[in-house]
């Protein structure tokens, strides 16, 4: 059986050997070896044994040695396919990372951020992952027509979305409810007496915002409400996009009374514009975003919002990405997050 290789340590070097731990331990260097790769075929007797030798050495593993052997590298990928200034201005993806990290501080993998904004870069990532130089990797802010995934899809690398391209995703993802969420938005408006309920949504080619305007139909439905698409702004989940289509919105339908936004950095856009046109909120029109962001509790009025947990998300790619690369053969699974609607001053 390959067993991890390591030269001698030189004579006056403090780093201990796998044949040092093998002679303390009393046992072959092939068990050391074993018991090291988390390999079976040692009882539990030997692996005690050689365990308390590498406490008492203090034995640090040749991770290249360790790597031609396992084919392992104890990295993984966070990827994000967005520019540097929208990475900065979302808490959603500082949220996300943050998740991750924490999931993975227990654990021996090196976690690698990894920014994708060009055709270029694209495919020196590929050429990364033909180098087998991440054991796995977790994707976000996915696209229906996103190239990151085929990528994904074609390579057979152990990968987790954040997000999903519809329904019928064939790889594992992490994704929030989003369909509940809006519905329970503009439930919630409606309750509150508003007739003429308007969204700002997100890109139609993520799966999130078309379900999230699902989401908003459903609810002005079922409160026996029309959907209109002069009430139907477009954004992409950014601030400015969220003013840009409130602006539209209330040029198109000036007697809106509200506005479910798929985005709280939308819905901090578009409370900006309803200021600067002199409309009250909530007196005049009430405003909901999506995703409950540090953000949401410090607009005038606080942000009634969607709670999606961005760094439980982060949390749970790494738990499934962890559970893919240890059982390569596994069943890919898909995990939906509650969300919930959380009240505060501005509807």
């Amino acid at each position: 059986m390959a067993h991890v290789g390591e030269r001698p340590a030189r004579r006056g070097s403090a780093r201990p050997t796998l044949e040092a731990v093998a002679q303390l331990a009393g046992v072959g260097r092939g068990t050391v070896s074993r018991v090291v790769n988390g390999s079976p075929g040692v009882s539990d007797q030997a692996r005690a044994v050689v365990e308390r030798a590498i406490a008492e050495l203090g034995y640090v593993p040749n991770r290249a040695a360790r790597t031609l052997v396992t084919s392992r590298t104890d990295a993984v990928a966070l990827v994000i396919p967005e520019t540097e200034t929208r990475l900065a201005s979302e808490p959603f993806f500082a949220e996300i990372i943050r998740g991750v990290a924490s999931e993975l501080s227990d654990t021996d993998m090196q976690l690698l951020l990894i920014l994708i904004r060009t055709a270029q870069e694209r495919e020196r990532f590929a050429a990364y992952l033909s180098g087998h130089r991440v054991d796995g990797v977790m994707l976000v802010s996915v696209h229906s027509e996103d190239p990151l995934v085929e990528l994904l899809e074609r390579t057979g690398v152990p990968a987790v979305l954040g997000g999903r391209r519809s329904e019928l995703e064939s790889l594992s993802y992490v994704n929030p409810d989003n369909v509940g969420g809006a519905w329970a938005a503009v439930r919630h408006l409606a309750g509150l007496g508003r007739t003429r309920i308007a969204t700002v949504t997100g890109p139609p080619d993520m799966e999130g915002a078309r379900s999230r305007l699902e989401g908003y139909r459903k609810g002005l439905e079922e409160a026996g409400l029309r959907p209109v698409d002069e009430l139907v702004g477009r954004g992409d989940f950014s601030e400015d996009s969220g003013a840009r289509a409130m602006r539209d919105l209330l040029q198109r339908s000036p007697d809106l009374d509200a506005v479910f936004a798929a985005s709280d950095l939308m819905a901090v856009g578009a409370m900006r514009v309803l200021r600067e046109q002199g409309r009250r909120i909530p007196e005049d029109v009430a405003v909901v975003g999506f995703d409950d962001s540090p953000i949401a509790r410090h607009t005038d009025p606080p942000m009634t919002t969607v709670r999606q947990s961005s760094e439980e998300m982060g949390r749970a790619m790494a738990r499934l990405l962890l559970e893919e690369i240890a059982t390569p053969s596994r069943t890919h699974r898909q995990i939906i997050l509650t969300t919930e609607l959380v009240r505060r001053d501005s509807a």
